[in-house]
């Protein structure tokens, strides 16, 4: 499974989890909340109803009375409210009273007058001087069936001389609770919807940075140098932190390397000057003299050439701003190669082919120029005396072409390495390899690629930019 799905299953599981317990508390008080506001209210009720029926009920006039008229009047009066939206077209409390033996004195639906309900919690209860309330379903398997009873003493000069009570089916404030519900369960949803959508934002963000990393990790493993990625946060901490642990390894790889190398290249030229400089201690007719001192002076310019072309690479190797580009015209850029070149005894023809149009490249003048002058010097080296190299640019693309030998394929691979050269048509000259390796390098600052392949005859190099 992949990491982004595994932060966003794991996001959504955690959040998911928590928004289901949420909800499910908060469903689960809805309706004992709304009950205990109910209970509050009708005590309020209960005991102001107790204290208009303790007259009547003290006088013996309980079931027709003044009391009895007004609940009887109450009870047919006509109502049509809208409450918060919700319509209520009924007048829902039942009230009865009974006397100090629990007896039904009074009933506002006439169902229980005369009747003995000294055994019912809320009559039972308050007349032992306790709260009484009970709630009782009408049908026991079903809950929305309750009624709640809440009643309260009523007192005549100090003394308890019945119990008043009031009644209200729970399923008359049930649209209450079921909109409440759905109010929660809809906003639940919602918020469940806007975590995950912060989720999929937060996962994609993490995925995307760790991308980043990735992609700057597979590119330095390649051999490149690419720019830091920049990641806010302590991921691109992260990401400084290992480019500075790359600089360092780097640093260290480069030296020995470098020295490994250049130790190695430095051997034949240095074995040569000692043994032409040991021989020039002997007394030496003069036509010796001059050859060995004429291989002093090769070997010489040998070493300078290596050294030059050594802090040349290393420059470009350490090299970490980014190139100047310029918009060039390649016309421009190799007319000054188009003429007949030499080097040492041979002679080549400089043939340049550019595409019609405007043909050109965005690349840094300079490190153009320094790419184009090694290709032109490593195809001299391979090309027969007298042979033709040709140039051929195109919109950002250009070619050396030579007439040479080519290469062995196992070698095509390898060229641009550091010191990795193939035997020179004379069979005795070898190269240090460091012409292509400075050609690779500024292609690398480019962004760019060098392809090599044999042509039979003859090796071509191309500069993709």
């Amino acid at each position: 499974m992949r990491l982004g799905i595994r932060l966003l299953f794991g996001f959504f599981l955690v959040t998911g989890l928590a928004a289901f317990f949420v909800l499910r508390v908060f469903m689960t008080e809805v309706k004992p909340s709304v009950r205990e506001v109910m209970e509050d209210m009708m005590v309020d009720t209960a005991n102001i109803l107790a204290e208009l029926a303790s007259d009547d009920l003290a006088g013996g006039n309980m079931a027709a009375g003044r009391f009895a008229q007004q609940v009887r009047g109450y009870a047919r009066r006509p109502i049509d409210v809208k409450i918060w939206g919700l319509d209520k077209q009924s007048l829902d409390f039942r009230v009865y009273v009974t006397d100090i033996k629990g007896t039904v004195m009074f009933d506002s639906e006439n169902v229980a007058t005369g009747q003995d309900y000294s055994r019912w919690r809320d009559v039972a209860r308050t007349l032992r001087g306790e709260y009484g309330a009970r709630a009782t379903r009408e049908v026991q398997q079903d809950d929305r069936s309750s009624v709640m009873y809440v009643a309260a003493p009523v007192l005549h000069d100090g003394r308890t001389i019945g119990v008043l009570t009031v009644a209200k089916p729970m399923s008359t404030i049930q649209a209450f609770i079921d909109r409440a519900e759905r109010k929660i369960l809809l906003s639940g949803l919602l918020l469940l919807a806007l975590s995950l959508a912060i989720g999929v934002a937060v996962t994609l963000w993490v995925v995307w940075s760790i991308r980043k990393l990735r992609h700057y990790a597979n590119a330095v493993g390649q051999g490149g140098k690419p720019a830091v990625p920049q990641i806010p946060g302590e991921l691109g901490e992260l990401a400084m932190a290992v480019d500075a642990m790359r600089l360092k390894l780097e640093g260290h790889e480069y030296i020995e390397g470098y020295v490994r190398a250049l130790t190695h290249e430095l051997k034949s030229p240095l074995a040569a000057i000692r043994g032409a400089g040991e021989l020039l201690q002997d007394e030496l007719p003069e036509n010796a003299r001059r050859e060995f001192s004429g291989q002093v002076l090769a070997q010489t310019s040998r070493l300078q050439a290596l050294v030059d072309r050594m802090l040349e690479l290393t420059k470009l190797e350490q090299r970490h701003a980014q190139v100047r580009r310029e918009p060039l015209l390649w016309t421009d850029v190799i007319k000054s190669f188009g003429m007949t070149t030499q080097s040492g005894r041979a002679q080549h023809a400089i043939e340049i082919i550019v595409d019609a149009g405007p043909a050109g490249v965005h690349a840094e003048p300079g490190l153009l120029g320094l790419a184009l002058n090694n290709l032109l010097e490593n195809a001299r080296s391979f090309a027969p005396a007298g042979s033709v190299i040709t140039i051929e640019a195109g919109d950002g693309l250009v070619a050396v072409q030579d007439r040479g030998p080519g290469v062995a394929d196992y070698a095509l691979p390898r060229l641009g390495e550091r010191f990795f050269s193939t035997v020179r048509p004379d069979g005795q000259t070898k190269g240090s390899g460091l012409g292509l390796a400075i050609v690779r390098q500024i292609m690398l600052l480019h962004g760019g690629r060098m392809v090599v392949r044999n042509t039979h005859p003859g090796l071509r190099v191309e500069l993709h930019f």
